[in-house]
């Protein structure tokens, strides 16, 4: 039986599922270039021709599970039901996300590449969260619940951005007693007096 060589982005997918792989079981410190190769099933420089080092290899890893593991946008008829259902999924799909970043950052990758823990979000997360949530409330617009254009973006992301700080900080899934009031004594209220 001959197996055939992965090339491109088959290629690409499969070291970075090793890393993330080898991330998750035996951890930032633990992972090697020489592991990951291993796990895939190939040699080293095969990573190195792609990856300048294991910080850059662990990054683009993390960038990739976030975004080939999407949470799903829920469209429930109300913005208050949206944003339990969006920001509910979000803390049960995420928690182990979270954990293995938060235990990378903290465990060398911010020292090894010198960016700050706001770069290391903006380039693990980048604008993604406000765009995925941006449908989510323009149909709450269309409905006549919010107003979008009396609602600075900073607002908007704020529920997604307290969960991200309790996954941050926890490490599991938000309580949802937490996500309610999140929704139900935060953002409801203020968005509504911009209306």
């Amino acid at each position: 039986m001959t197996t055939s060589r992965r090339r491109g982005p088959e290629l690409e997918a499969a070291l970075l599922d090793a890393a993330w792989e080898e991330l998750v079981e035996a951890g930032y410190v633990k992972l090697t270039m020489e592991s990951v190769a291993s796990r895939a099933g190939t040699g080293i420089a095969v990573l190195y021709r792609r990856w300048a080092n294991k910080d850059e290899l662990v990054l683009t890893a993390i960038e990739r599970h976030r975004t080939s593991h999407p949470v799903e946008l829920p469209d429930t008829g109300t913005l208050r039901g949206d944003l339990i259902a969006a920001l509910t999924g979000m803390g049960q799909t995420r928690a182990t996300f979270f954990a293995v970043t938060a235990a990378a950052a903290f465990s060398g990758l911010l020292a090894g590449t010198g960016l700050t823990p706001a770069e290391v979000r903006d380039r693990i997360l980048g604008n993604q969260p406000l765009l995925r949530s941006r449908t989510m409330y323009q149909r709450a617009h269309d409905r006549g619940e919010i107003n979008l254009d009396r609602i600075p973006a900073a607002v908007l992301r704020m529920p997604f951005d307290l969960v991200r700080h309790d996954l941050f900080m926890d490490l599991k899934p938000v309580e949802p007693a937490r996500i309610r009031s999140i929704v139900d004594e935060l953002f409801l209220p203020l968005v509504r007096v911009m209306r």
